[in-house]
């Protein structure tokens, strides 16, 4: 019986999480805010990339980020909605429709809380690097041509293909030149602000600059450029999505996907975090537990499957975080961005959010 209490008490959070918290919070809220400045462009790209929506990012980047940085098994893990995710949910949505997104996260959610609660977490160990390098080159060239037919055209958005590469050549053969044009304008000022900025300094956003000059220029110039649209100005209210026998069973497979992604994904994420500095190690089992808990949280609130976010990870850590502090801070700046600025968000243009992910 008490080992069973220790077993349990393990994979809950403790106050050893936050033991460099009085020395490191400083350092820990200012990690915190550069994260989220990082994170709200690619929240905002890889819903909308998902056929979820930008809301949806959003929502998933501010939830999951929270429950799983109280619940993880890291103390620097950043979590949200990630490229790897993106490429699974887009078929699962244009094959059943948005509303199967909540329910796909709260399935993998509970898939992948079973998983850790079944010390399955250290399984992870035994992939090769070398799959785990092709893995992640295979989903960096599909975001890269998911992102063309939101630069031929608002007609052609999306494309009539699940195949990433069909969908892309057809988008080029409907393209409507003009608007081709101001896209790779814009994406073109999203590249430079992205490669050169930070070499003046490491700290400078420069995903974030990219997007805010794309969008003055579009504001102040009349163009034919799609934008985000409205955001909604708060969280919604959680709910549980409408489920019957059938839908369940016809996204059961689809779920297991997802919850393998994330569940992989997470713990690589959380085990390059741990290489990158002294910040604790990672319990994963425990980051199973939390990660879980963050999609089924995010399906709850209409969001998408979270993973663990390597890129924002590292910026994380490079920051300086020493706690989870930074990570839910960088949930908080998220909120904030939609409780005080969602109307000027909503003006970005999409294109601008697309060269974004394919950088």
């Amino acid at each position: 019986m008490n080992r069973a209490v220790r077993a349990i008490r393990a994979l809950l959070p403790a106050r050893d999480d936050y033991r460099e918290l009085r020395t490191s919070w400083r350092r820990d809220l200012l990690a915190g805010v550069t994260v989220g400045i990082a994170a709200l462009p690619l929240a905002l790209g890889f819903g909308i990339s998902s056929g979820a929506g930008a809301a949806a990012g959003l929502i998933t980047a501010i939830v999951a980020g929270v429950i799983a940085a109280v619940f993880g098994g890291s103390n620097v893990q950043v979590s949200g909605p990630t490229g790897a995710m993106v490429v699974v949910l887009a078929p699962i949505v244009a094959a059943h429709g948005m509303g199967a997104v909540a329910i796909v996260s709260l399935l993998a959610g509970v898939i992948v809380l079973i998983a850790g609660v079944s010390r399955l977490g250290r399984a992870v160990s035994f992939i090769p690097w070398p799959v785990i390098e092709g893995f992640t080159l295979g989903i960096a060239v599909i975001i890269f041509l998911q992102q063309v037919p939101a630069l031929t055209g608002p007609a052609t958005h999306g494309g009539s293909h699940t195949n990433v590469l069909v969908a892309a050549f057809e988008a080029l053969a409907t393209a409507d030149l003009g608007y081709l044009l101001w896209a790779l304008g814009a994406v073109l000022i999203v590249a430079v602000c992205m490669v050169f900025l930070p070499r003046l300094h490491p700290a400078i956003p420069g995903s974030l600059i990219g997007v805010i000059v794309v969008t003055v220029v579009a504001l102040a110039v009349t163009n034919p450029l799609a934008v985000i649209g409205a955001l909604p100005a708060s969280l919604p209210a959680p709910s549980l999505p409408s489920l019957d026998l059938a839908v369940l069973s016809s996204l059961l497979l689809p779920a297991l996907t997802v919850a393998a992604l994330a569940a992989i994904e997470s713990l690589l994420s959380a085990r390059v975090a741990a290489s990158l500095a002294d910040t604790g190690p990672y319990d994963p089992d425990r980051e199973l537990v939390g990660q879980g808990l963050a999609s089924i949280g995010s399906g709850l609130f209409g969001g998408m499957p979270a993973t663990g976010a390597i890129a924002r990870t590292a910026v994380n850590v490079r920051a300086g975080a020493r706690t989870r502090l930074a990570a839910v801070t960088h949930a908080l700046v998220l909120l904030l961005v939609v409780v005080a600025v969602a109307g000027p968000v909503g003006t970005i243009p999409l294109a601008a959010l697309s060269g974004v992910l394919m950088v």
